[in-house]
């Protein structure tokens, strides 16, 4: 990174470089595309990332992005409340909301249990999904985590859970047009709509005694 011209140029390149899939090339690219903008154009792209870390708030009730206590979704009265799809992060959600098949809520894990990377039960949200099922304000629990490993764990401990709190509610899992080993995020948005409208009890995609 030492050969670049100017030290500031070099210190914006390294900054871009901490994104996700952004490499020497795409940065150095986005660097100097800024150099070549008007300040005051520079300036509101700065400012406005500066107030997405600082006044980006989350959901009090399924932990989504949102601008005030409630995101869009958990306002909107025309959603079933009743179904709460749980999904690992806002991008799942996303994904899912651009099927245009699912008029319920959500929940948002941040995240899924992964003791390779230190991430464990207590580390989610998973106790406020718990709150809403001793509530009995829960009529379906639908699991749209991705089919991988720790997407399955999660949905397991979770599946657990709910059991010992001996709610009476349907427990299902995405239909399996999702590919084992994707991320859900990256699923096209038919195969998703189709797993969200096909989904099944979560019963049914294993074998075990549960009593």
């Amino acid at each position: 990174m030492n050969n670049l011209p100017v030290k500031l140029i070099d210190e914006a390149v390294a900054e871009f470089m901490r994104l996700p899939g952004i490499g020497r090339r795409s940065a150095l690219r986005m660097v100097l595309h800024l150099l070549r903008q008007p300040e005051a154009d520079v300036e509101r792209f700065s400012n406005t990332i500066a107030r997405l870390r600082k006044e980006t708030q989350y959901c009090i009730q399924c932990h989504s992005i949102s601008d005030g206590e409630l995101c869009n979704i958990c306002s909107d009265k025309r959603r079933d409340a009743s179904q709460v799809c749980v999904v690992e992060d806002i991008r799942d959600l996303i994904a899912i909301e651009n099927t245009q098949q699912y008029r319920g809520r959500y929940h948002v894990l941040n995240g899924v249990i992964s003791p390779m990377d230190g991430i464990g039960p207590s580390d989610l949200n998973i106790e406020t999904l718990l709150s809403k099922v001793h509530a009995k304000s829960v009529g379906e629990i639908i699991m749209a985590l991705s089919a991988t490993m720790e997407g399955d764990t999660t949905a397991f401990f979770i599946y657990k859970k709910i059991l010992q709190a001996d709610a009476p509610l349907k427990f299902s899992i995405l239909a399996r047009g999702v590919s084992i080993g994707d991320e859900l995020e990256y699923a096209d948005e038919v195969t998703l709509g189709r797993s969200i409208l096909n989904r099944v009890p979560y019963e049914t995609t294993f074998q075990v005694n549960h009593r």
